[in-house]
């Protein structure tokens, strides 16, 4: 029971943040989602509905423990993400941490994400 009633509170500071949130083709919308294994980021234009960037922990390439869904591992794959967006053509973006709060791990990575160069 408690369980249900805390992601309905997760659930309901996603849809009061998506109000104030949008992104088009100049700003997409940055969304990460942390998870106990592993992170998600992705640029989306919510005006065409359509992923620009993704990137994950669950890179090819690497092996699935070389990033950790820690604070460390959320500034490295902060600094990743922003060059392959810049890299993309994506210079400026709107900052959605989906309902979780600005400290830890989404603060790491959105440092991290600014110190490579992305704006928002």
């Amino acid at each position: 029971m408690k369980l249900a009633k805390k992601s309905q509170l997760l659930q309901k500071r996603r849809w009061r943040i998506r109000k104030k949130v949008k992104g088009t083709a100049a700003r997409p919308r940055l969304a990460v989602c942390f998870t106990n294994k592993h992170i998600y980021a992705q640029c989306i234009d919510d005006s065409e509905g359509r992923t620009l960037v993704f990137l994950s922990t669950l890179v090819k390439g690497k092996e699935p423990s070389a990033i950790k869904p820690n604070i460390a591992g959320a500034g490295e794959l902060g600094k990743t993400f922003a060059e392959k967006a810049k890299a993309a053509g994506v210079e400026s973006v709107v900052f959605d941490r989906s309902g979780r709060r600005y400290h830890g791990c989404v603060k790491a990575f959105a440092d991290a994400a600014r110190a490579a160069g992305l704006q928002f």
